[in-house]
């Protein structure tokens, strides 16, 4: 800038509130105000960042604060202060300095530690402290904590709301080991420029939400056909992080469902520490809870929903996005979500269980499930979600090898491919022995953490996003494994042997009372009324029970088997060899059986219903005549003993 404009005549310079030293020279006339009057001149200010001193031997007269008047800047010194002279001036012309910004990139802060910076970005959540006002502001590069200080506790710029627009003025700070932008000052945007704003977000949250293309673990054309419906929820998980909304999981707590979930878990704590400054973001924006049923019940969405309403008052956070695992498929689901219709939350479903696509669809923004690709329950969910994770974040990929036979084990997978999960899991030192153990050791503890997800323990089980070592290559003697990879192995083996001597004992009391008979099919139903017959609220529960004897079963007969574990109100049905439609028996029960009150669903060879506890003898009988005319499948018959476990 100069001081004479091109037709010879004096400029005087009047600065946007957000200018800053950068935006003056030395020479320049500026309009100014008095901000303070001391025995040896006055304070000038030129913008809110832009002051200087005017020597009391550079001017006659008095000065006043608040009163106007125009400078000269005669020095800028090497320290940042500036000098000025007052000057009258007959003629001039004032022309306006807009502030050219730098703005800086909030995921890109850690070298300005000390330094003031411009940002602009949207607002996604705001949280009220005891001290300062912290607004979380997410640009193209992430998201960082601005804090802002009206007084103790009283809410800072009340203007400012969740979704806007702003740019922030501010020193970089370093805040217990988190970066965090002191505010100076904070202007709301419209109009055009906050426009442009949120088309450079949408833009830059477009590109870095697309997955990673990732090679499928092992080569099996029906799960890689699902890879263009898994990307989509990738995507969505990764934009999800991006906009700050938190993600809820909600999965089935049994094997599968924790293969599931961990390493999904695993990929998008990643991502958020990759995209976040402050180090609690993880804590806030994830949380993955087990639903014991394999349907998302009333309880489990109330829960949520009241959890999330409380996050959104006292925190500022959005509403988070539902992403069911290992259930979510069926007609049972459809009553939880139409309690979350009334909110913004969106639900994301990856399940193996037969579905009802036509009632879950109109709730749901995605649907992946091996059914709507004419395969079946073969194809578990945790062999979908360690593809997923990969797709959030594949560097964790050394990490899930072993975990895709692992919930092929504990789901009973009949598949073709799960020699060659075994076979990859084995290349890192898993052999197929351990693996069962973990599926069990999974169950076991599954059953004694009820709802509270187990966070650390489950990780130190599946041994995936822990301390602990991971399982040692092939051919490595035990004299060479770290002390992480020996801690891993005792705590599964001794999870696995007290399941297993908790298993006998259980069996040892209901096996007497197991009754059999041989079905006009020439299939074997044994039955067993785990509520009478069983020790209770121990482990393995009736779900559990009933799966254990039937593996005995199997095993004795190596013929086609069908049992039955009933309680006053549910029944757990587990077949091998027989092709039992268990979502199909649950439709036509409920309608003939009146007053029934039948629920429930599965796969094809295992499953649970629930019934009104006066009718158990009417629903039973009936379901048994349906069992009778099943037909029978050497392709689901095998002696492979599994551990899924539906309460």
């Amino acid at each position: 800038m100069t001081s004479t404009d091109t037709s010879g005549g004096v400029v005087v310079y009047d600065l946007d509130p957000d200018c800053t030293l950068e935006d003056v020279e030395e020479g320049n006339y500026y309009h100014a105000t008095v901000n303070g009057v001391v025995d040896y001149g006055v304070f000038v200010d030129l913008s809110e960042s832009v002051s200087g001193l005017a020597h009391e031997s550079n001017y006659d007269g008095s000065y006043e604060v608040g009163e106007d008047l125009v400078v000269e800047l005669t020095e800028i010194r090497e320290n940042g202060d500036l000098s000025f002279d007052p000057v009258e001036l007959d003629e001039y012309e004032t022309v306006e300095v807009d502030h050219d910004y730098d703005i800086a990139d909030a995921g890109e802060l850690g070298s300005a530690v000390g330094e003031t910076v411009h940002l602009e970005g949207e607002v996604v959540q705001i949280k009220q402290t005891g001290g300062p006002t912290i607004f979380h502001v997410s640009d193209e590069t992430g998201v960082i904590p601005c804090a802002a200080f009206e007084e103790a506790g009283v809410r800072a710029y009340p203007e400012v709301e969740i979704d806007d627009v702003i740019r922030i003025t501010g020193q970089v700070e370093e805040r217990d080991n988190a970066l965090q932008v002191e505010v100076d000052s904070l202007d709301v945007l419209t109009n055009g420029e906050a426009e442009d704003v949120r088309e450079r977000l949408a833009a830059a949250f477009e590109e870095r939400a697309e997955p990673h293309e990732v090679e499928p673990l092992v080569e099996w054309p029906a799960l890689t056909q699902m890879f263009p419906d898994l990307q989509q929820v990738a995507k969505q998980l990764r934009r999800t992080v991006l906009e700050s909304r938190p993600i809820r999981v909600r999965h089935h707590a049994d094997g599968d469902g924790m293969c599931a979930s961990i390493p999904v878990q695993y990929a998008l704590e990643q991502f958020i520490q990759d995209t976040h400054q402050d180090p609690e973001a993880k804590r806030h924006l994830f949380k993955r809870l087990p639903s014991k049923a394999p349907f998302y019940e009333m309880e489990d969405v109330t829960r949520d929903l009241n959890f999330a309403l409380e996050d959104q008052a006292r925190h500022g956070q959005k509403l988070p996005l539902l992403l069911m695992l290992d259930n979510g498929s069926t007609a049972e689901d459809v009553p939880a979500y139409k309690n979350l219709a009334h909110y913004d939350i969106p639900i994301v479903v990856v399940d193996h269980h037969h579905p009802d696509p036509e009632a879950v669809e109109p709730y749901v923004d995605n649907h992946v499930n091996p059914y709507l690709y004419d395969e079946d329950y073969r194809i578990t969910t945790g062999m979908m979600c360690v593809e997923l994770a990969r797709m959030i974040w594949p560097p964790i990929t050394e990490e899930l090898r072993h975990v895709p036979a692992v919930a092929g084990i504990s789901d009973r997978s009949k598949a073709d491919v799960m020699t060659d999960y075994v076979e990859l899991a084995e290349s890192e030192g898993y052999d197929e022995s351990f693996l069962r153990e973990i599926g069990e050791a999974l169950d076991y503890e599954a059953h004694w953490l009820k709802y509270d997800a187990g966070r650390n323990l489950i990780n130190d089980v599946l041994n995936v996003g822990n301390t602990v070592e991971p399982a040692s290559k092939s051919g490595r003697s035990s004299a060479d494994d770290g002390d992480g990879e020996e801690r891993h192995r005792e705590l599964v083996e001794f999870l696995a042997e007290t399941a297993e001597s908790e298993v006998e004992d259980q069996l040892d009391a209901a096996m007497p009372h197991v009754e059999h008979e041989r079905l006009d099919s020439d299939a074997h139903l044994y039955r067993i009324d785990v509520e009478n017959h069983a020790h209770r609220f121990t482990y393995p529960a009736p779900g559990k029970t009933t799966g254990e004897i039937h593996d005995r079963k199997v095993q004795q007969t190596g013929e086609p088997v069908i049992t039955i574990g009933y309680g006053p109100d549910f029944a757990v049905l587990r077949s091998d060899g027989v092709r039992l439609d268990i979502p199909e028996m649950v439709t036509e029960l409920n309608e003939e059986v009146v007053g029934g009150g039948v629920s429930g669903g599965g796969h094809l060879v295992v499953g649970s219903i629930k019934f009104v506890p006066g009718m158990r003898e009417e629903v039973l009988d009936a379901l048994v005549e349906k069992m009778a005319d099943a037909e029978i499948d050497e392709e689901l018959q095998s002696t492979t003993v599994g551990h899924e476990q539906d309460d």
